[in-house]
């Protein structure tokens, strides 16, 4: 047994000091330790909060390997384990018992005159005016229209995501094992113009949504903004998300149920 694995971790000291202990466990128990990160690791360990592990998966372009967190962070969802359970850890990695948990991404595909850019967000995409004045979309599912939007944004959130941002925003928690798109109004208007949803809306995996920007209002812009990267747009032509093909791999403990995670974190 010579599985490869990377460690991620922040820098602060707490996840430091779990480092250190963790490479020295590991290579007390046969491991190899990879000192630069590299595609073909067996298992990649961020060692952090949710930030951290959402900076690992885009920083390593969403890796193919499963993907372990140990949580030195504040609420630590995608976490698995805190650093007091490092032999446990080791223990349960040696003898295979855990499972693999695929959770979904989205994608969001910005046409202008220069082409299209795509960006992939495994918690959410937001949709939101580049100043601070309300944004104008014209929004369509499966190619049908469904309304003319006014309001700060469009959250569009994946089950994984559901309970970051969107939760706040008063959206629904989803179960990861469902295959859905969540699409939650930011501060959302209601007038004779524009006749905005006011909760959200799920879309079945198959469905994508589409956003065009509102030709008569004046709108400096638009920033696209995938957890928590941000990239701003001029003269878009079309704006449309959708589930991903790409899907990121949690590994998971005996004990781990998702329900019972949320219970502990929120209530």
């Amino acid at each position: 047994m010579n599985r490869k694995i990377f460690i991620y971790a922040n820098d602060s000291e707490m996840s430091r000091k779990t480092e250190k202990r963790l490479k020295q466990k590991l290579d007390g128990s046969g491991f190899t330790i990879l000192p630069a990160y590299n595609a073909d690791a067996d298992l990649l360990v961020c060692i952090g909060g949710d930030g951290t592990f959402l900076e690992a998966i885009h920083r390593f372009d969403f890796p193919d390997m499963p993907i372990i967190g140990i949580n030195t962070g504040h609420l630590g969802f995608f976490q698995e384990i805190m650093p007091s359970m490092l032999d446990d850890f080791i223990f349960n990695y040696s003898q295979g018992r855990y499972s693999i948990q695929q959770l979904s991404t989205v994608q969001v595909s910005v046409k202008t005159e220069n082409g299209v850019s795509r960006h992939v967000g495994l918690n959410e995409v937001i949709i939101k005016g580049r100043s601070t004045c309300s944004i104008h979309l014209n929004i369509s599912i499966g190619g049908s229209f469904i309304e003319r939007f006014s309001g700060d944004g469009l959250l569009i959130a994946t089950p994984a995501g559901s309970t970051a941002y969107n939760y706040s925003l008063g959206g629904s928690i989803v179960d990861p094992r469902l295959k859905i798109l969540q699409v939650t109004p930011i501060a959302p208007m209601n007038t004779t113009a524009y006749r905005s949803f006011t909760s959200s809306i799920l879309l079945p995996s198959d469905l994508s949504l589409g956003v065009v920007t509102d030709a008569g209002s004046k709108q400096d812009g638009v920033s696209i903004v995938y957890d928590g990267y941000m990239n701003d747009y001029k003269e878009i032509q079309e704006i449309e998300v959708s589930f991903s093909d790409i899907q990121v791999s949690l590994m998971r403990f005996e004990n781990y149920d998702f329900w019972t995670k949320v219970k502990s974190k929120f209530l």
